[in-house]
């Protein structure tokens, strides 16, 4: 199948501004991009007009739970039975490529296999989704971000408990074994976590080190959950790949990401701790426990990080712990905006931290996340201007069109039929 894009303005991923341009996709890649308009053959292509919207590269979750489906405390994913769990992460997987991603990278799995599972649907066209990088669970240690046991009582929650270099090593081993693509570890508590707070370390030297040695033979990536100081500068002396929150970094630890930032990628998960300090009353988070848990700290301490990221060239994607019942999964594309609000970055800046930025974690630098000859065909049409008004991307009702791998997720010739029937009634 060719389609030939006409009449849109092209944001295509690198630039700072959009351009009329045609755009041309032959089977899964853009074998044509020419500004103006009649400079591409039309011949055997499905002629698609723009309508004079944005055209613009698919967004990318570069820190998705496709298997947090709303719960409010972390042991509530550890109770939902696996079957229905299952379908709650599918009806996700649908949701967010509703909603514009055609790309999301895993930071892990509430249990050890739905990723797996669900990326595996994807893949083999059975389910509507976006690409997918499968991650198993959080691995963490006793009394670290995940462990949700009493000592009179079991709980399961998200994570994957291991102590010690050989349990985890065994723990990479199993994830491997199962089929993942990512591995996420848990190197610092949470403020969401009463007895190992955000600047606690919790994941030693040698474990951080055995983890990342074991998940890189095997050719996985490996992403880390690092809040405190000393938990980022572990996971940069031991090459973790990709370094979610760094929150309270501290000036050797943000000279250590900026020596390394050629081959670290790095994401804040601003959404979970903006909708607990701005929004929680609406889930019953008092300004009274959210004072409790310092979380306006944790937000300032976010604020003054990644303005310190932006200007130092750190390579930062888009991605907000999204799946709790305080951030609901469909809000990610508030991530951008949240950039230009609260980090100081520019639109494009922040627009290409969900696009070609995200392409690269994806293991797809220069041919996902950007419009040009050669890349994959995950595209937008999106009603609206994302570079003036980002909120056009949250939520599906703007996307007009939605293409994934060079096939129409979303038509927009069937919106335009529709509108135009409704106006000739």
């Amino acid at each position: 199948m060719a389609y030939l894009i006409v009449n849109a303005q092209v944001w295509d991923g690198e630039n700072d501004e959009r351009y009329p341009a045609e755009v041309l996709i032959e089977h899964n890649r853009i074998t044509a991009v020419a500004r103006g308009q009649g400079q591409i053959r039309r011949d055997g292509a499905e002629v698609i007009d723009g309508g004079g919207m944005t055209l613009m590269p698919g967004m990318v979750e570069g820190h998705c739970h496709l298997s947090f489906v709303g719960p409010a405390r972390n042991q509530d994913l550890g109770e939902i039975p696996p079957e229905e769990h299952l379908l709650r992460t599918c009806r996700n997987a649908t949701l967010i490529l509703n909603h514009g991603f055609t790309s999301c990278y895993s930071a892990a799995s509430a249990k050890l296999r739905l990723d797996v599972v669900v990326r595996q649907e994807i893949e083999d066209g059975h389910l509507a989704g976006p690409r997918y990088r499968a991650a198993g669970p959080e691995i963490t240690v006793t009394g670290g971000l995940g462990d949700e046991r009493k000592q009179h009582m079991n709980a399961e929650s998200f994570g994957m408990i291991a102590d010690g270099p050989d349990e985890i090593r065994r723990a990479v081993r199993l994830c491997c074994r199962e089929g993942v693509d990512n591995v996420k570890i848990n190197i610092s508590g949470d403020e969401f976590v009463s007895y190992a707070r955000a600047e606690v370390t919790s994941m030693t030297e040698v474990e951080v080190a055995t983890a990342v040695e074991v998940a890189h033979e095997w050719n996985k990536r490996v992403a880390a959950h690092a809040r405190a100081a000393a938990s980022v500068k572990r996971a940069v002396r031991n090459h973790v790949d990709c370094i979610y929150h760094c929150d309270f970094a501290d000036e050797e630890a943000l000279d250590m990401l900026e020596a390394a930032k050629d081959r670290v990628i790095v994401g804040p998960a601003f959404g979970l701790v903006h909708n607990a300090v701005f929004e929680g009353e609406a889930v019953g988070m008092t300004r009274e426990v959210v004072e409790s848990m310092h979380l306006p700290r944790k937000l300032e301490a976010t604020c003054r990080t990644y303005e310190q990221m932006r200007k130092r060239g750190m390579k930062v994607v888009i991605g907000g712990d999204y799946g709790f019942k305080i951030t609901p999964m469909g809000q990610n594309a508030r991530d951008i905006g949240h950039f230009v609000k609260f980090f100081g970055y520019s639109p494009a800046e922040a627009l290409r931290c969900a696009t070609s930025v995200g392409g690269e974690l994806m293991g797809h630098k220069g041919e996902l996340g950007v419009i040009k000859t050669g890349a994959l065909a995950d595209m937008l049409l999106v009603d609206g201007n994302p570079l003036v008004d980002q909120s056009v991307l949250v939520g599906p009702d703007r996307l007009a069109m939605i293409m994934k791998d060079g096939k129409l997720h979303r038509d927009p010739r069937g919106r335009r039929a529709e509108r135009e029937r409704i106006a000739a009634e």
